[in-house]
């Protein structure tokens, strides 16, 4: 019974007026604390959305990283770079939050040392990929059409063969990761044909 009017007590002083403070300056402080919270939750979202952060665990400095310096995608005649989150995290809040959620992943891997290794990396590398393909093909690559469209692509100014894969992938409803893995790592040693298709 104690337990019981305990409960109800929290609630009724949470539901009753304050004696102490104005109305307006309750209304004030919950609005001031509110823009702290989302000013400091917004500012370690964004920190965790640059090149830096991404390459400050050695797991990614040390594997991909340095593959994604060889490629267009870092340095080519027109200056534009995509940097790590331009292609792995969406641009749309909705997107981008449920990205973070599947992120605790990686970090609960970081955590217990998944592939803290260059050996255990390896090991586990084309599972990755997969994972990030197959959620690149969910999304219509997203994060690449941010850049990219088949639509404003010039293809009088393409090659043959690029002129006619993106005919054929317009026609056939395709996204980009159907034919570009590996445009900014290297591709997993064991494929099989089903990666490839």
């Amino acid at each position: 019974m104690t337990h019981l009017r305990g409960k109800k007590g929290i609630r009724a002083l949470l539901g009753r007026p304050s004696m102490k403070y104005s109305v307006g300056t309750l209304l004030f402080a919950g609005l001031l604390l509110g823009v702290l919270f989302w000013g400091g939750f917004n500012t370690a979202l964004e920190a965790t959305n640059t090149e830096a952060f991404c390459i400050s665990c050695h797991e990614m400095r040390d594997n991909v990283y340095p593959e994604y310096k060889e490629t267009i995608h870092y340095s080519n005649r027109t200056g534009v770079r995509a940097t790590c989150p331009d292609c792995h995290v969406p641009k749309d809040w909705t997107y981008k939050m449920i990205r973070k959620v599947q992120a605790s992943k990686e970090l609960w891997g970081k955590l217990i040392g998944t592939i803290d290794t260059r050996e255990k990396f390896e090991a586990k590398r084309l599972e990755l990929a997969r994972n990030e393909w197959r959620r690149m093909k969910a999304s219509d690559s997203r994060e690449c059409r941010n850049c990219h469209s088949l639509e404003s692509m010039n293809g009088e100014q393409q090659k043959q063969r690029a002129r006619k894969q993106h005919a054929m992938a317009i026609e056939d409803n395709m996204t980009c990761i159907d034919c570009h893995k590996g445009i900014a790592h290297h591709k997993p040693q064991g494929m099989t044909d089903a990666d490839e298709e």
